[in-house]
């Protein structure tokens, strides 16, 4: 049989194992899986000692197109990602002019088909001005649903009015993601800063009781509505016991965790200041350690990046004048295969959570497997290879990662976008030809 490419000897990894087997592709599609070295191609690659992973779907990013594209594009944010192994990414409608309308939404899918490196989705934002139509603009090509934002964000898309989030569920049927913080007690304890504000107050003002009540809110509406919910980069432990008790009672809570708020703790604060600034923020070392409880625990559906880029110099700006959001995208493999060789992740439950879950959750066609009549994207990571992640190698326009002088112990080699080679050697190759995914009905998780 001939291939347009062959992959030989590497290890394929999914949620089921590891297999040392060779890969074809034919017309950007995997249609063979075994003992190919017999077999022709016009191209080929020894991945032998190498992983092979699918490629991975972030599905939380903000490229902050139209808008502020001084610090981020669709075109510089699609290129770190697919670098970083990422060949699908789905975008936050937090956007200026926000993501609200039939209009906005079709204006970001025509950008990323002119110069997205990777395949795409964009969620249509909630707001108290679009209740109504949620029904019509969920189900349209190149979104994946309704994102809703219970703590403070942009525009009209803030949703905290228990009546409004019930109307939003109400209104529509595909899992809803929610950033989940209160905004009246969020409000309530900005009078609470101090006379001489640093970064190392933030998770203090937003604290995690501020994330257990909106949280409780949205479980109780989901579970009154029928509607499931997915709670967004959960910073704290005290949201465990909700999430567990809810995936108990199977009311179709999902949850995501973020490699940050696995990786650092309130004590860098003194280290990173502002540059460790995120909402949810990142918070003590306990609840750190609760979070990997539950990680190990099965509680976590997916790993997200919640890529949110900004300047150095508006990163510079006096806390809390000082924007909220780093850049992750292109480090999220890169940190959690450091996790898998310090023994905390398994390659399993990395590519589960990173690869086949996302599929899961929103129904996405043809990604996130190594298998028969699956897209062919495919991602070579070289697991023996030691390096140091640096700023310099962060293709987003902010120029910078709170990973800065992290030694990695895996790099990724090769990737591909439906069988077209777009990483080689660890550097970028063309441009390839995106494509927004497209989705069955609703997710299975």
């Amino acid at each position: 049989m001939r291939f347009d490419l062959r992959i030989l000897g590497g290890t394929v990894v999914s949620s089921a194992g590891q297999s040392i087997m060779d890969v074809g592709v034919r017309n950007g599609s995997i249609i063979a899986l075994g003992d190919l070295s017999l077999d022709t191609s016009d191209q080929t690659i020894d991945a032998a000692g190498n992983l092979i992973l699918p490629g991975g779907i972030d599905t939380q990013v903000h490229f902050r197109e139209p808008g502020p594209t001084h610090k981020e594009d669709i075109e510089s944010g699609s290129r770190g990602a697919i670098l970083g192994g990422i060949t699908t990414f789905l975008e936050m409608p937090n956007t200026d002019p926000t993501t609200t309308t039939a209009e906005a939404l079709q204006a970001k899918v025509d950008s990323a088909l002119a110069t997205s490196w990777a395949d795409f989705g964009f969620f249509v934002g909630a707001s108290t001005s679009n209740i109504d139509e949620l029904a019509q603009l969920e189900m349209l090509p190149g979104t994946p649903g309704v994102k809703i934002f219970m703590g403070s964000s942009t525009g009209t898309l803030l949703v905290d009015d228990p009546d409004d989030l019930r109307r939003v569920f109400e209104n529509t049927k595909r899992r809803t993601p929610l950033h989940s913080e209160d905004e009246a007690r969020l409000r309530a304890r900005k009078s609470l800063i101090s006379n001489a504000p640093h970064p190392r107050e933030h998770p203090f003002l937003r604290d995690a009781e501020a994330a257990v009540i909106s949280t409780k809110l949205a479980i109780d509406l989901s579970e009154k509505t029928g509607h499931p919910i997915h709670i967004l980069h959960v910073s704290t432990g005290d949201e465990i016991r909700l999430i567990a008790d809810a995936k108990a009672r199977a009311l179709g809570t999902t949850c995501e965790v973020t490699p940050q708020h696995l990786f650092f703790c309130a004590e860098d604060y003194e280290r990173l200041g502002t540059r460790l600034q995120m909402n949810p923020p990142i918070r003590s070392a306990e609840h750190r350690d609760r979070l990997w409880e539950a990680l190990n625990a099965g509680i976590f559906d997916v790993f997200g990046s919640d890529h949110a880029p900004h300047t150095l110099e508006e990163k510079a700006k006096p806390y809390p004048e000082s924007p909220s959001g780093i850049p992750g995208v292109q480090t999220i493999l890169l940190i959690l295969l450091e996790f898998v060789s310090q023994g905390r992740l398994t390659l399993e439950k990395l590519v589960k959570m990173l690869c086949e879950n996302p599929c899961a959750l929103y129904g996405i066609e043809r990604k996130g497997y190594i298998r028969e009549r699956s897209d062919a994207d495919l991602v070579i990571v070289d697991p023996k290879s030691e390096w140091t992640i640096t700023d310099n190698w962060i293709q987003s326009k902010c120029g910078w990662t709170p990973y800065d002088g992290v030694h990695a112990h895996n790099k990724i080699e090769h990737v591909f976008l439906r069988g077209q080679h777009v990483v080689s050697d660890g550097k970028l190759m063309d441009r390839p030809a995106a494509k927004a995914v497209t989705y069955s009905w609703k997710g299975t998780l």
